[in-house]
């Protein structure tokens, strides 16, 4: 078993300004903020290319992370914004580079540690008995402006979350960049709730009462979602190739209309192709 990662850019772009990695151990995904300031994708890199190899565990250490990182990363980007000039140099002093991040460490067999900043989200998902954990609060959520990084400014204590997920044989651990997890999310309490679950029927019934675009998707996913557990291993399994990947989200962006235009990233820890076949979910709805 290995670590995987996938990320492709928004359809018709060339460039993603997301970060993935994936390596033993450790999994994460960094979304570039290309809404504000400039280098959104390379500070995205910058920010999983130097996550310790020990996991971080509270703010106080999160906070001092980034301070020990962001200088070099601001130094260098200072000379490249230099020789462009202008108002791209003014935009990089008055607003610098924005991204979240999400990465998980794998401590032991039976634990995971994660943080997170902003909305890109950590995933543990059982397959003994379909129960999905998370690093998010809930689907309403999504249609708040994230927490951002930025490369320069200090960081806001809010805007990080920290925690573990309980894993055993049966786990798989993941990371997905916002609209994918946004998808991931709705596609599981969606598909609870068509089985008769009433437990996030307050959650879901407030996502939809928001009456934004994500609220769309949790409409049409209400009459197409009847089965979560092959959902969420249809998405994890896209991890296979960046081409097996477009592939799906493609299917699911253009003919089920599930989910935003966005880059797409996703890295999972532990990836076994085999161990998805042979576990049938002993789901608990009641």
């Amino acid at each position: 078993m290995r670590a995987k990662s996938v990320s492709i850019p928004k359809f018709g772009e060339k460039i993603s300004e997301d970060a993935v990695l994936a390596r033993n151990g450790l999994i994460a995904v960094s979304d570039g903020a290309g809404g504000g300031g400039v280098f959104a994708d390379k500070w995205a890199q910058y920010l999983v290319a130097h996550l310790p190899d020990e996991p971080i565990r509270n703010y106080v250490e999160f906070d001092s992370w980034i301070d020990s990182i962001w200088e070099k990363f601001y130094s260098e980007h200072e000379q490249l914004a230099k020789t462009q000039g202008g108002l791209f140099l003014n935009k990089f002093y008055d607003e610098g580079s924005f991204a979240t991040l999400v990465a998980v460490w794998k401590v032991s067999e039976k634990e995971c540690r994660w943080i997170s900043y902003g909305d890109s989200v950590a995933f543990c998902y059982e397959r003994a008995n379909g129960e999905l954990q998370h690093s998010f609060t809930k689907l309403v959520d999504f249609n708040h402006p994230p927490y951002l990084i930025n490369c320069k400014d200090p960081l806001d204590e809010k805007g990080f979350r920290s925690g573990s997920f309980v894993t055993s044989k049966t786990s798989v651990v993941f990371c997905a960049s916002d609209a994918l997890a946004h998808m991931i999310l709705m596609l599981y309490e969606i598909g609870l709730q068509n089985m008769g679950s009433h437990i996030f029927d307050t959650e879901i019934e407030e996502a939809i009462n928001a009456q934004t675009r994500n609220s769309q998707y949790i409409r049409l996913a209400k009459n197409l979602i009847s089965d979560y557990d092959s959902k969420i291993k249809y998405c994890v399994r896209l991890s296979k190739s960046n081409d097996t990947f477009q592939s799906g989200m493609n299917n699911h962006r253009l003919r089920l209309k599930l989910i935003a235009d966005d880059d797409y990233s996703l890295a999972v820890m532990d990836y076994n192709e085999k161990a998805f076949k042979e576990c049938i979910p002993l789901i608990n709805i009641e």
